[in-house]
């Protein structure tokens, strides 16, 4: 999807930069590839940097303010710059940048989970600066986040929703200022000791970390001053990429997860965090056609009312 704004900052007659990302969805911790295509405006132009900043949309809680939602950046890569762009020259610079290993993900098995990132092209000419090229950014999940979410639909939970929550998750190593929380119902089995379970991947380089909570009830995970909120019993597994060792499956990993959260929520009531390292390093899409079927400082931006939206007209291909 490409989007072709004239960059207004700079002027009628200035640059026009188009931001193209290769084909295909990308993964946490791997590479964002594409190229930046410039094109000179009227007048020649010193170029002094081009960048790429990785937005996502975001909600926030207050229990004095209510619900609100923002932009946040949480990375920014420089792909170029201190060039000399003649009037009306053609030229593209290509980028493969990391995605930081936090990354949420935005679709699974090809259907949209409801969160919404994106890649946003900022221009520096002469002092100038314009951030007027969005592109929506697609990221699939990491194969174990995919095992765990199968796992949980062969035990019966169901997709509910997804989203984006500003703030963090205590006793965590999690890096960037939000993070994606699934909530899922629970089968029947489950359903006495729990309304809702809500999901949090974690991911490094060597391992995913699976945060589970069970029975919310007023407050996020955290808010945003690094405290817990008001949660349920919160509880934290880890696991290698390449999944359980020896006979140990998915399912039964998971399934094990479970009940300890909820063993512990019993023994220990709301408001208790357990942290358990393992050492055992398509069916949840049913619920929406199926299961939905370096870190940077936080920027928040009031912009949501243009973030991917009335892009259709810019639409080209």
């Amino acid at each position: 999807m490409v989007f072709k704004r004239l960059l207004g900052s700079l002027g009628v007659g200035g640059p026009t930069v188009d931001t193209v990302l290769d084909p295909g969805a990308a993964r946490p911790g791997g590479t964002l590839s594409g190229r930046v295509r410039l094109v000179g405006g009227t007048a020649d132009h010193d170029v002094e940097h081009v960048a790429l900043e990785l937005v996502a949309r975001v909600e926030t809680e207050h229990e004095e303010h209510g619900d609100a939602e923002g932009v946040v950046v949480f990375d920014r890569h420089v792909v170029g710059g201190a060039f000399r762009l003649a009037a009306g020259e053609e030229t593209g610079l290509p980028f493969a940048v990391p995605l930081p290993w936090e990354t949420p993900a935005t679709e699974l098995h090809g259907q949209p989970l409801g969160i919404v990132l994106g890649v946003r092209t900022e221009l520096a000419v002469a002092g100038a600066q314009d951030k007027g090229d969005l592109d929506p950014l697609t990221v699939a999940p990491l194969p174990a986040q995919e095992a765990v979410l199968e796992a949980l639909g062969q035990l019966g939970f169901g997709f509910r929703s997804a989203d984006l929550e500003y703030g963090r998750i205590g006793g965590t190593g999690q890096q960037l200022p939000f993070y994606q929380e699934v909530e899922l119902t629970p089968p029947r089995r489950y359903a006495h000791q729990v309304n809702e379970i809500e999901l949090t991947f974690l991911a490094v380089p060597g391992a995913l970390e699976v945060v589970l909570e069970a029975d919310k009830r007023g407050g996020p995970f955290a808010d945003g001053t690094g405290g817990h909120g008001g949660h349920d019993a919160l509880s934290r597994f880890t696991v290698p990429h390449e999944g359980p060792s020896g006979p140990q499956d998915w399912n039964a990993l998971v399934d094990g997860w479970i009940q300890e959260l909820l063993e512990h929520r019993a023994s220990y009531g709301s408001h208790a965090v357990y942290g358990h390292e393992s050492g055992v390093g398509a069916a949840v899409l049913a619920g929406a056609a199926g299961i939905a079927g370096g870190m940077v400082a936080a920027e928040v931006v009031d912009e949501v009312g243009d973030f991917f939206e009335g892009d259709s007209e810019d639409e080209e291909g």
